[in-house]
């Protein structure tokens, strides 16, 4: 696991807005072009409407990309506490959001604050992405 994004997933998770879930999470991501962008959970009064923390970072991603390279995601690591012993994986519309931004061989790390983790190809987390078109 990448110990850059783990930390910095680390720090954000405790930005989080989580009045209502009282579950923090924090996503760092490192795009192709090598820009590092972080996001947490936001959550709202209408509850369960809200951002997930991989929508947050993918859209400080979209931001703040100046070509192609900085829409695509090389890598994300998402820092959660884990839930009945288990680590806690990206729900699945937000692996459906990293597959619009990733490949099917993104890494997709996941781990607890205390640094215990696992990593993932997108393409083992998410088999069929819907796509309207082929990546080339």
């Amino acid at each position: 696991m990448n110990s850059e994004l783990f930390e910095a997933a680390r720090r954000v998770r405790e930005h989080a807005h989580a009045p209502y879930s009282h579950f923090p999470v924090g996503v760092a991501l490192r795009t192709e072009a090598g820009s590092l962008h972080v996001g947490c959970n936001v959550e709202n009064a209408s509850f369960p409407e809200g951002w997930c923390a991989e929508t947050s970072a993918i859209a400080a991603m979209i931001a703040a990309a100046m070509d192609d390279r900085g829409r695509a995601i090389a890598e994300i690591c998402v820092v959660a506490m884990p839930i009945d012993g288990r680590l806690v994986t990206p729900c699945g519309g937000c692996r459906q959001r990293i597959a619009e931004f990733g490949r099917p061989d993104t890494l997709v790390h996941v781990a607890a604050p205390t640094g215990e983790g696992h990593s993932y190809r997108l393409a083992e987390l998410l088999p069929a992405a819907f796509a309207l078109e082929p990546k080339s």
